[in-house]
C-alpha cells in the first residue's frame, strides 16, 4: 500500500500523551507540512502558531478548559500545541484551516508523533486574553481559530485498531 495512503487509514487521536519530549526538529517538519496545505486561490489564509514553551501551554490548556466549562486539561497533556488561525476575510478560511490541520495530524502520524484535534480556538482567540497573546506576537488582521493541533508522544503503547467504516459512506454513479 501506498505510504501516504497507510497513515491516512492508520491515524488516530491519541488522547493520552507521555512526558516525552518532542524534538524540535521533528515539529519543526510537521510545522512546515502544514504549510504547504492546500489553500483557496494560494491565498494561504491560515498561520499557525507553535507553542513549545510550557507556562504559555498551560495558559492556553487553562483558556480552552474555561470555554469548556472544566478545570481537566483538554490537552491531554500533550507537550506542543499547534495553534490554527485563518484570516476572516478570505471566504475559504475555514477549509483552508482545516486542509492544514489535517496536513498536521497526518505529517506527525508519519514521524511517530500522536496527535489530536481540540476545538475551541475560535473562543480562545476571539477573548480579550487571546486577543492580547495574538497582538503579542504582532498578529494584528482578523484571524479566526480553526484549531489546535496537540502533539506528543503516545503513553498507549501499540497500534490502535479503527472502528469499522459505515456503510453507507460512499455512493457511486457509474
Amino acid at each position: 500500500m501506498n505510504s501516504v495512503i497507510e497513515n491516512m487509514i492508520t491515524r488516530r487521536s491519541v488522547r493520552n500523551f507521555s512526558d516525552r519530549p518532542v524534538p524540535q526538529e521533528l515539529i519543526e517538519e510537521i510545522v512546515k507540512a502544514g504549510t504547504y496545505a492546500p489553500t483557496g486561490r494560494n491565498r494561504q489564509a491560515p498561520i499557525i502558531i507553535a507553542v513549545t514553551n510550557k507556562e504559555m501551554r498551560d495558559r492556553l490548556s487553562r483558556m480552552n478548559a474555561d470555554v469548556l466549562g472544566t478545570t481537566a486539561d483538554p490537552f491531554y497533556g500533550a507537550p506542543v500545541v499547534l495553534i490554527v488561525l485563518a484570516k476572516k476575510d478570505v471566504n475559504t478560511f475555514i477549509y483552508d484551516g482545516s486542509l492544514v490541520m489535517g496536513n498536521l495530524m497526518l505529517a506527525s502520524h508519519s514521524l511517530g508523533i500522536g496527535s489530536c484535534w481540540i476545538h475551541r480556538a475560535k473562543e480562545e482567540f476571539e477573548s480579550t486574553e487571546g486577543r492580547e497573546i495574538l497582538r503579542s506576537l504582532g498578529i494584528e488582521d482578523e484571524y479566526e481559530g480553526i484549531g489546535h493541533c496537540v502533539l506528543g508522544y503516545s503513553a498507549q503503547e501499540g497500534p490502535v485498531a479503527a472502528p469499522p467504516r459505515k456503510a453507507d459512506y460512499v455512493y457511486w454513479i457509474k
